[in-house]
């Protein structure tokens, strides 16, 4: 028996929640405890599990992100690890969840990357996907410096940007994460679009449908911004 439980339901891919947060490796029982708790009993449409690492110098940054499609909300976890000390012995984890309102959600947008376009074919997998999902009208500006077209002017023609409205964006790239991962993300995409329009969940696509405390008797408690 996993630490889940036995008979916990699954889709048909195998790719139900709590096997993914198993695979991701990170603190799985506690990041199961604490969505557990966000959902609050609520059925799971459909979900997407988001692991990140980074390094900053000598030390090692990890950070997940776990999306939960309900019926009528879009519940947020993110937990970041800590190490106190050099040895990496003394660890914290920053913990925070958001349940936001299906109706709230103002855009969904997806992002793509293809490589050799000249070569494409209809059965080629993007190979990098971008999800923002924005709800509360935060913007994210991007500057930079602007130019007139002109490789040989050097004059300086000020700054231009633009402006991006956001509220969690999460890049999934195949050469890291697998194909697979990207095909999840834009899964839950359009998952996420049909219940904000009010189609309700997409019958053709495989969604999990676990009722959260499926996790198991063992599971208790619990903003962010990437």
């Amino acid at each position: 028996m996993n630490s889940f439980g036995a008979g916990a339901p699954a889709n048909t891919k195998g790719r139900d929640l709590e096997a993914a947060l198993q695979r991701s490796g990170f603190y799985p029982r506690l990041v199961a405890d604490v969505v557990n708790d966000a959902l609050d009993g609520q059925e799971s449409l459909a979900h997407l599990v988001h692991l990140e690492t980074h390094f900053d110098r000598t030390e090692v940054h990890r950070h997940i992100t776990v999306l939960v499609l309900t019926t009528d909300m879009l519940v947020i976890t993110h937990v970041d690890d800590h190490q106190l000390d050099e040895s990496g012995e003394q660890m914290v984890a920053q913990v925070s969840t958001e349940s936001v309102p299906v109706a709230q959600i103002n855009s969904v947008v997806l992002s793509y990357i293809y490589a050799q376009p000249q070569d494409y074919k209809p059965s080629d997998p993007a190979r990098e996907l971008t999800l923002a999902i924005a709800w509360s009208g935060g913007q994210r500006v991007e500057m930079g410096p602007a130019s007139c077209g002109d490789p040989a002017c050097d004059a300086d023609h000020g700054y231009s940007g633009t402006i991006v409205q956001e509220d969690i964006a999460l890049r999934i790239s195949a050469e890291a994460e697998g194909l697979q991962a990207v095909a999840d993300a834009k899964a839950f995409a359009r998952a996420l679009r049909a219940v904000n329009t009010g189609a309700g969940a997409p019958s053709h696509l495989e969604l999990g449908t676990t009722r959260f405390p499926a996790f198991g008797a063992r599971l208790g408690r619990s903003h962010y911004r990437r």
